[in-house]
């Protein structure tokens, strides 16, 4: 069945164009003109399939995409490419700080939007379970469980963060961290090297892969709304350092 993708555009010649993209990539394009149509949709109020993906306009008719995206992000964590007109990159960071994915400045090509989606849609795919030999016997069961057979940690912690990536969760002083994904991602990157400097193109690197045109100030947005939210648990503590004109690391107590 082919994946819905919802397209939140007025103008139809930019519809038409991407929509027939989609189409041809094998996607089923949904098309609707207003933020609060697009909102709907998302809620599965419609009857058919919820879209896996919103390609959103920031102007249109009835309230500003960034709107629309702000109350998405309250009830979904579907992906969402930004279209505008304006390449302004305080535009663009406010955009991807409150939980866009990828941002395409007009015009644009639509193949090229397709291809996108399909490095997020990929992107958020989980990973394919390893294969099990059963030739081997006991395969990949046995050799885990021989001894000095590194395991992954199912939880990590420093500074009192804790890290649950089984659960995708991220604990603070115990109490659980309300996060988009990209601020999931990295504070979970950073979790993962505690100690180390990260400069924003290394954090850039292994948090925003695929997005070839996301800006190194999203890192610092990012930092900005996760020191916000920690310092809502514990005001005074601020475990996430700043190396000025280096990047960033994570305390070690």
């Amino acid at each position: 069945m082919a994946r819905t993708i919802l397209v939140v555009e007025d103008e139809q010649a930019i519809a038409d164009g991407i929509a027939y993209a989609l189409r041809t990539d094998g996607f089923a394009p949904l098309h609707v003109t207003l933020g609060e149509q697009a909102l709907a949709a998302m809620r599965g109020e419609g009857g058919g399939p919820v879209p896996e993906l919103v390609v959103l306009d920031i102007g249109l008719p009835d309230m500003s995409g960034l709107e629309v995206c702000r109350r998405l992000r309250q009830f979904s964590d579907a992906p969402v490419i930004f279209l505008t007109a304006r390449s302004d990159e305080i535009d663009r960071v406010v955009g991807l700080e409150i939980g866009a994915d990828d941002y395409v400045t007009k015009p644009f090509s639509p193949r090229e939007l397709v291809a996108r989606i399909r490095v997020i849609l990929r992107r958020m795919a989980p990973p394919a379970p390893r294969a099990v030999d059963a030739a081997a016997g006991n395969g990949a069961h046995h050799a885990a469980a021989q001894p000095g057979a590194p395991a992954a940690p199912a939880s990590r912690q420093v500074a009192g963060l804790e890290l649950r990536a089984l659960e995708a969760r991220i604990l603070y002083c115990g109490q659980a961290l309300d996060l988009t994904r990209y601020e999931y991602l990295l504070l979970k990157t950073l979790i993962e090297h505690p100690g180390h400097v990260l400069s924003r193109a290394q954090l850039m690197d292994r948090v925003w892969t695929g997005a070839s045109d996301t800006l190194d100030r999203t890192v610092d947005a990012h930092v900005k709304s996760l020191r916000a939210k920690l310092r809502a648990v514990a005001p005074d503590a601020d475990p996430i350092q700043t190396h000025r004109g280096l990047g960033y690391s994570l305390a070690c107590a």
